[in-house]
């Protein structure tokens, strides 16, 4: 039974780093067409780190908890354009855009969608199971 409430925690903990991941992917989107007359002022795309959770009750690893380990920004260097009637341009007349890759981004945000969904059918599939179990020992 204990291994039934394992999956419980692992389910959860990755539905709640996948919604971390679809946050995240939800700003990098949302300011992929922000602009910055510096390069240091313009936005960096960020990228969430998962770590699992070693469970010392649970020697075999077989449902390992996921965590957010961190957010990082990218290091992809902001993209110069020669803009010189833009309002955020430089003395020089370019304006800096974000490196981001909206096309990536989507694939990211599915995937990441993807994975809560199969976290949640995993959940319910448990629920279902633990549901079955009790009604047996009603008989």
């Amino acid at each position: 039974m204990s291994d039934l409430f394992r999956i419980f925690n692992t389910s959860a903990s990755a539905l709640t780093a996948q919604s971390v991941r679809l946050n995240t992917v939800a700003s990098n989107m949302a300011n992929a067409a922000t602009t910055s007359s510096t390069a240091e002022d313009t936005y960096r795309a960020k990228h969430v780190l998962f770590q699992t959770v070693i469970d010392q009750e649970d020697p075999k690893g077989v449902a390992m908890p996921v965590r957010v380990a961190g957010i990082v920004d990218d290091e992809c260097e902001p993209i110069p354009t020669y803009e010189p009637n833009h309002p955020h341009a430089n003395e020089e007349g370019y304006v800096f855009r974000p490196a981001i890759n909206v096309v990536e981004e989507m694939a990211n945000m599915m995937s990441a969608s993807r994975s809560y969904e199969a976290n949640v059918e995993v959940l319910t599939t448990a629920r279902s199971l633990l549901q079955r179990t009790l009604q047996v020992g009603q008989s």
